[in-house]
């Protein structure tokens, strides 16, 4: 089962309630709301097709220290 155009629009409107989602937690949602079931890649193939976009998050060092860049830059 897919999900229709209507129901994407839908969906849509759902995740743009959040600022940040995980393709897992978007997985979850339309799993919930429509009972449809779908792999991660084709996840993030809908929210291509929904001209949303996605990354993998970084972690910060916690050495780093807070004025790092001007610590790099160097005397002109």
């Amino acid at each position: 089962m897919k999900l229709t155009p209507e129901k994407l629009t839908q969906l849509k409107d759902l995740i743009s309630r959040k600022s940040t989602w995980t393709t897992d937690e978007v997985r979850t949602l339309i799993h919930q709301e429509f009972g449809v079931e779908y792999t991660l890649k084709q996840i993030r193939i809908i929210l291509k097709k929904l001209k949303m976009s996605y990354g993998k998050p970084f972690t910060l060092d916690y050495r780093r220290p807070e004025d790092a860049e001007s610590l790099l830059k160097k005397p002109t």
